[in-house]
């Protein structure tokens, strides 16, 4: 069964999923629930930055604890993770996401689903097919094919990007 590990607790060994994407502040539709509940029966460890008590009044500013904090394991979590699973929702703009994208576009351990009607699929899917990273269509399909690489991954006996 997965382990789910949200901001800012610590972080935990084994094959694991960075659910990178939308937030906006929390304002966004929690899809990271979603994919929770679709990658429950996976003996993997999912790491989730949506937390329970984000302050939308917190200070972006690296002098404010609670956000240092918020971006560091963030930051650490990604690092960390065996798969980046990212999810561009087509109502938000996601900009730490399209960061994000540029930071880890060469590690070669992420799926992206950037549905039509997101602001900036087109530089989305350009990174995308430049740096080989797999695309899915939908959130359901991200969802799938996670769980497939995981499986194929854990039947090969590998741990991804190992």
């Amino acid at each position: 069964m997965a382990k789910v590990i949200k901001a800012p607790h610590p972080l935990s060994d084994g094959i694991s999923i960075f659910l990178a994407g939308s937030i906006e502040m929390g304002s966004a539709d929690n899809w990271q629930s979603r994919v929770e509940k679709g990658l429950a029966k996976l003996d993997v460890v999912i790491f989730n930055p949506r937390r329970d008590d984000w302050d939308s009044s917190w200070v972006q500013s690296k002098s404010n604890p609670q956000f240092r904090q918020q971006v560091e394991w963030e930051l650490a979590a990604m690092e960390k993770a065996s798969l980046i699973a990212m999810y561009f929702d087509p109502a938000t703009k996601a900009p730490i996401s399209l960061l994000e994208l540029g930071l880890f576009a060469r590690t070669g351990k992420m799926i992206v689903c950037c549905p039509e009607g997101f602001w900036r699929k087109g530089n989305v899917d350009i990174v995308c097919e430049r740096y080989s990273i797999e695309q899915a269509g939908s959130l359901d399909e991200l969802i799938s094919r996670v769980v497939v690489t995981v499986r194929d991954e854990k039947n090969n006996g590998l741990q991804i990007n190992s």
